[in-house]
This record gives structure tokens, sequence and C-alpha cells, in this order.
């Protein structure tokens, strides 16, 4: 469906079907955004006008905590949806909550880091509350793992998520399967406000029955903290392509009858993969760092990386390289250089040829390998795994709530 004659806009006179449509594909002649895939240098601002998202602007980012994360200042969060009704709560020292999760289709690596990382800062920062859910059920039905796989991927992704060093009190991991008495009603009662037209405008036709329903539960997701604890505002960081699950949420919890307000978005640009423009994936062939990698394996996969040096020592000398493309410098960019003075002369001395690309990939491969030394010496053994997850459970008591919203009590 062509959405150029509807201007972008959430509210509740157009179906879900109308909105949704206009979601699940971003594309022109040198791009293509949809949930599923990345194809193409994305243009980020025209991906906007294409979803009908809003730029953060420089005022909004003068209202998170200072100093804003680097992630904000730096412009990788870069956009998003009801970020006034957030500021406003965090200014007001009212409730916030924070949804962002995984789908555990295998090992977790750098891409993944800095959304939890994020949802962690502002736990710190405002006092929010995370609530991380696992879809280990799409994983399955979508991907060519066995059950067993799926589930030995799941405990993996657990144990780096307990890495980060969320506050127990204020977070809550769900696994869907395991979590289904509470998971599987609330996706039930949310499946009646999602037509078959709204899911496959967002998803595309689905593979099996499975996936037909799996919207359902991705709202079920959303919706959750405030079905647990009453409406209030919530965001989700995610990455800019899948906006689309976001609006999908907002479209059911805009009904009338349910107890919810819909929930926002902070999206992000995306962090590059080894091999160049794009983004890492945890479950194809393109090269990645995973957060369990030594520190001998981070320095070999970056020094394959793609680069933005020159093609001699000579022509890099006399012309310099490139950061914005080079895959070391746009790691550093995004998360794992703190400091901006020290990005500044990384960027001043690349340009200029007086660093050289080895020695650039040096040092971020040094920088990420001391942030995962930190991340790893904090995660569980597979052993201490279940009993370190029982303060992150959710309880018998906000499950009775959340199924009591929705009818089921």
């Amino acid at each position: 469906m062509d959405d150029t004659n509807h201007p972008a806009t959430d509210s509740p006179d157009r179906t879900a079907t109308d909105r949704a449509a206009t979601d699940r594909t971003a594309t022109d002649d040198e791009f293509t955004v949809t949930p599923d895939a990345v194809d193409g240098e994305v243009d980020y601002r025209k991906l906007l006008d294409r979803f009908g998202a809003d730029e953060l602007t420089d005022g909004q980012l003068d209202r998170f905590p200072a100093p804003p994360h680097p992630l904000l200042r730096r412009g990788i969060y870069y956009a998003g949806r009801d970020v006034e009704p957030l500021l406003a709560a965090v200014e007001a020292d009212e409730r916030v909550s924070v949804v962002t999760g995984v789908g555990p289709s295998g090992p977790m690596h750098i891409g993944h880091v800095f959304a939890f990382y994020f949802a962690k800062w502002l736990q710190v920062e405002t006092g929010a509350h995370v609530t991380i859910p696992l879809s280990d059920d799409e994983k399955f039905l979508s991907k060519d793992q066995t059950g067993a796989e799926t589930r030995a991927y799941t405990r993996e992704n657990l144990r780096d998520l307990l890495a980060v060093g969320f506050d127990p009190k204020r977070t809550r991991i769900v696994v869907d399967t395991a979590d289904a008495d509470l998971v599987y009603p609330l996706a039930v009662a949310l499946a009646e406000h999602v037509t078959p037209a709204a899911r496959d405008a967002v998803y595309g036709e689905p593979a099996n029955i499975g996936m037909g329903f799996y919207p359902a539960v991705q709202a079920a997701h959303l919706l959750l903290p405030q079905l647990i604890d009453g409406p209030h505002t919530t965001t989700v960081p995610i990455a800019v392509d899948q906006d689309p699950h976001v609006r999908l949420a907002r479209d059911v919890a805009a009904k009338e009858r349910l107890p919810v307000e819909k929930p926002g978005a902070l999206l992000s640009k995306f962090l590059p993969g080894l091999d160049g423009p794009g983004k890492m994936s945890s479950s194809d062939d393109s090269p990645t760092i995973h957060l369990t990698d030594d520190r001998e394996t981070v320095h070999g996969k970056l020094g394959r990386a793609y680069s933005g040096g020159r093609e001699s020592l000579n022509a890099h000398r006399e012309h310099g390289g490139d950061p914005e493309v080079d895959v070391a410098f746009r790691l550093l960019h995004a998360f794992f250089e703190p400091e901006d003075d020290e990005l500044d002369r990384l960027a001043h001395e690349y340009r200029s040829g007086d660093l050289l690309s080895g020695e650039l990939k040096t040092y971020a491969a040094d920088r990420i390998a001391d942030f995962l030394d930190a991340h790893q010496a904090r995660r569980p053994s597979e052993d201490d795994l279940d009993a370190a997850l029982v303060p992150y459970r959710v309880t018998a008591g906000e499950r009775d709530r959340a199924l009591s919203r929705m009818g089921f009590g």
C-alpha cells in the first residue's frame, strides 16, 4: 500500500491496517529497511519520513540526565516516539519503564550490548524499571534451529544479560516459553485487537501459524510493564528497523478498554558489521565480535574489518583516512570510547594520516577487549544461572495483577 497520500500519524482515526501498512518497508533507489533485513546505505532522515517518527532535538537531548549518554550525544539514538512524555516523567520523578529484548538465535555480540547498557544507564540515572523479554518461541518458529538449540541460545543470552548488572529490584526478565502462563493469556487478550491485515502489513505473510500469532506476543512484551503496574510512561530503545513492532503495539494500546498508554520509543542507527555498512546480525554468516570472545580473537576479527584507510602507507600518510566509514572508528564512536576529547583526537590524527589503520584497529580492539573482559567477569556460570535469575523473575503478585487487568484474574 502506498502511503504518499496519508500523513504520518498515530491518531486513532486511522485504522491499524492503514498505519501498519506504511511501516513494514522503507525503500528507495539506495536502501531498503524492513524488520527482517537492511540493505544499502541508509538515509536515516528519509527513513524517519517513511516511518513517521521524529528526530531528537538539541533541547530534548539537554533534558536527559547530564551528561547525556554517548549514544545520545553522538547521535546513535537519534529519533523517537513520545519523547516529550518520557522526559516530562523523568523530570517529575514519575515511574518510567524501559522495554528492550533479544531473540535467542545465536550468541550475543557487540551489536546487542549498547541497547542493554543504555537501558542500564537509564535505570541508574532515572530509576527506570526495565523489562527484558526473550522471544525464544519466535526464534524457534522463524529460524532453522531445534528446540534444544533454542534453549541453549536462550541460556547463553541470559548469562550475558545478567552480566550487564541491572538492578534486580527494578528489572524483570521474561522468557516466552518459560513464562507462558503469563505471556500467552496476555497475548490472547491482545490478539483480539490485531487484524490479519495489520499483521501482514507489518510482518508479511507468516511462514506458519505460530508466526501469524507472534505479533500479539510482541505486543504483550511491550505493554507488560503497564499491565503489571498500571498506565505509565514506557519507552522502547530499539534499532530503527524494528520500529514497526512498536507501531503495532501502539495501535493495540490505543484501543478502547485497554488499561495502558501507547509505548514510546528511542530509535537508534545501526552498529556496523565488521565487513562494512549494514547492521550486525547474530544469525547470519557476517563476521562479528561475540560477547564471549577473548582478547586475541577480538584483535584478529577487528584486524580484518573494513577500513577507511588508503590503499598504501604512502597514500595514507599523504591523504589520510576516512573515520566515517572505518569500522574500528565507528565502533569507538558508538560505544567503546567514552571520552569525546579522545575520540576527536583519533579522528583528527586519522584524517591527517598520522594515525594508521592498523594502529586505529589496535586501539579499538584494546578498548573492546577491555569492555568484554569486565563483562565476562560478571557473567554467571551455567551452573549458577538459575539461582542468579530468581530475583529477576516476575513475581506471583505481578503475574496476578497483569492477568487480572486483562480479564484473566
